[in-house]
């Protein structure tokens, strides 16, 4: 993994502390007896809003005894840290894209498998099936983390510095990715190199030419306002994100059974609040990437069409000598293809 120390644009770095200062969290409130720490690397946007509206519900249901303090874009450090932080205990609770767990679960992988999902609709529909989401959250277990919920968070978007226009223009380009085999075999079939980076580094990667571009949800270019150093984003719709909230197992075992309950319980019923702000928060992204000054682009049905015949094969190539994984993936399109 490529590190990059330099210190981030300055333009971006005042916005994005000042973002934080109204995103920090409150001193603990003395009457609660426990404190749960819950990070995410976004800030903004639908696994923020997951942690706000958990927060609300959680505090209101456990009667105040559980503060939960919110720490949006990466304040609790860099993504694998903040996993790490989950598994050890020193973090209660973390949100993100499932590809960021694939060093622990390689399974979680499957997800970023191109051609898989129709739309976000369609992913949301097959992750909350009551099957698949079970498989999800279980696969968290082993690892010294419990799985609460699962929140489709948007389409992947491509964003370069010079922009993508055409299929041809990803030749030869060092894009972000989250680091999964399936994403690396997907920016191989088109030419490009995929570069796993976490997210608090892709700026200043941007900024100094470590990457050309980035994959990323429409929300993270928006809320990160990108726009001062990529200007057109890129649609293709070929690949999906799937978000997964953890909690960390030491800190939950140290709880009574009956806020243990909550804990879960409560993560489960603001699911679906979550995602259905997730639909209506989507809607408006392109309007407020244009009022930035940026432009969205569809590639031409061409090259959409020559896309998915190179992409078409990835996840059963990549996937073909790891049984575990590939029986995750046949297991994922079976229960896709009831929705």
């Amino acid at each position: 993994m490529i590190r990059v120390r330099s210190i981030t644009p300055w333009a971006w770095t005042i916005g994005l502390l000042a973002a934080l200062a109204c995103a920090a969290p409150s001193s603990p409130a003395a009457s609660a007896e426990y404190v749960m720490k819950f990070g995410t690397a976004t800030i903004n946007e639908t696994q923020h809003q997951f942690i706000k509206d958990y927060k609300e519900a959680l505090e209101k249901a456990s009667g105040g005894r559980i503060e939960v303090q919110v720490y949006p874009a990466s304040q609790l450090g860099p993504i694998p840290r903040e996993i790490e932080g989950v598994q050890l205990g020193t973090i209660q609770g973390y949100i993100g894209p499932v590809d960021f767990y694939v060093g622990l679960e390689p399974r979680y992988g499957v997800f970023s498998a191109p051609m898989l999902f129709r739309d976000e609709a369609h992913v949301a529909a097959t992750i909350h099936d009551p099957e698949m989401q079970k498989i999800i959250l279980d696969l968290a277990k082993p690892k010294r983390m419990v799985g609460i919920a699962t929140l489709s968070i948007g389409v992947v978007e491509y964003g370069a510095k010079s922009p993508l226009m055409r299929l041809a223009d990803f030749n030869g380009k060092k894009i972000r990715i989250n680091g999964t085999a399936l994403e690396r075999a997907k920016m191989s079939k088109l030419g490009a190199t995929g570069i796993a980076m976490p997210l608090s580094e892709v700026m200043p990667a941007l900024s100094q030419g470590t990457i050309d571009g980035t994959i990323s949800g429409m929300s993270v270019f928006v809320g990160f306002k990108m726009n001062n150093l990529v200007k057109v984003i890129s649609v293709t719709n070929d690949t999906m994100l799937v978000s997964l909230a953890v909690v960390s197992q030491a800190w939950l075992d140290k709880l009574p059974p009956d806020l243990q309950k909550i804990v879960l319980d409560t993560a489960q019923a603001v699911q679906p609040k979550v995602q259905a702000w997730e639909v209506e928060f989507t809607k408006k992204l392109a309007d407020d990437w244009v009022k930035m000054g940026g432009q969205v682009h569809t590639l031409p049905p061409e090259d959409l069409a020559k896309m998915k015949t190179l992409l078409s094969g990835v996840a059963d190539d990549v996937t073909k000598d790891q049984p575990a994984v590939h029986d995750m993936l046949v297991k994922v399109r079976a229960i896709a293809a009831k929705h």
